[in-house]
């Protein structure tokens, strides 16, 4: 009875360990890298939703980023912003609300195996009531725990390998059959088409995959607590800032709907 009120009572998050002059000029920041992200995300979203000439495959499948890029950034940053302005002693958060936010935090970075993730990590019993980290994730809710976690650190690590592994392994795959098709074909246009392609995703996976993995890795060391902590705060905030950018701005059907928009408006005004 004991372990059910205290899985149900409040948890401290440790949050960012910075001065108040840096904590401003970071609120400022997040809040404006969140309203880019939230109008620029949903803005793409409308449009396709709204004009019947983007109803079409692969725009349809498009939809899939901008709505998981929403979520990421929605998970963390309005939470992250509150804290901010909170006073380190006073950031509270039961704990449902650290495992709702832990699942949704998976589910935007890996979206296999997040239900056993967390499973893993609630059926601990807990000894600590402090997150230590500025949100909560997998790893921080199995270190409430004082029990073994070996179970929960292989797990966490073999899935991680894997997941790099295969990641790689098909994108590699992929470019791989890519530039075989290059080289055979002598369409200058079509060759032109596929290296503008296949370097924006490039560019996007490469960040994607560092500012990702680089808090798992360090969520192992506590002495570079801080730059996981940075590092998992750039997961949340540029590739949710730069997908629209990227992909929004290089579908034609969607660059120049954006242009026309543009046009109306500064011609009404």
């Amino acid at each position: 009875m004991d372990n059910l009120t205290f899985r149900y009572s409040a948890l401290l998050v440790e949050g960012l360990q910075i001065t108040h002059q840096s904590s401003q000029l970071t609120f400022i920041f997040l809040l404006i890298a969140y309203v880019f992200t939230m109008v620029s995300n949903i803005g793409i979203l409308i449009q396709i939703s709204a004009e019947k000439s983007l109803h079409q495959p692969m725009h349809i499948l498009f939809c899939h980023l901008p709505v998981s890029d929403v979520i990421g950034a929605t998970v963390l940053i309005p939470r992250l912003l509150k804290d901010l302005l909170t006073d380190p002693s006073e950031r509270y958060i039961t704990y449902v609300e650290c495992v709702f936010q832990a699942f949704f935090v998976h589910l935007y970075g890996t979206t296999s195996h997040t239900i056993l993730m967390i499973g893993l990590s609630v059926r601990l019993s807990h000894c600590r009531s402090i997150i230590p980290n500025h949100f909560c994730d997998n790893a921080s809710l199995f270190k409430l725990s004082c029990e073994n976690t070996v179970i929960n650190n292989v797990y966490g690590l073999t899935f991680t390998v894997v997941l790099l592994a295969s990641s790689l392994g098909w994108v590699l795959m992929t470019y791989l059959r890519i530039a075989m098709v290059c080289l055979k074909s002598k369409n200058n246009a079509t060759n032109s088409k596929a290296i503008k392609t296949c370097s924006t995703h490039l560019t996007v996976y490469v960040i994607l995959l560092i500012s990702g993995f680089v808090p798992i890795f360090l969520h192992r060391f506590s002495e570079y607590a801080e730059n996981r902590k940075f590092g998992s705060v750039m997961f949340h905030v540029i590739p949710p800032g730069l997908n629209p950018i990227i992909y929004g701005l290089q579908a034609k059907e969607i660059r120049q709907r954006m242009l026309k928009l543009c046009r109306n408006k500064v011609n009404s005004s």
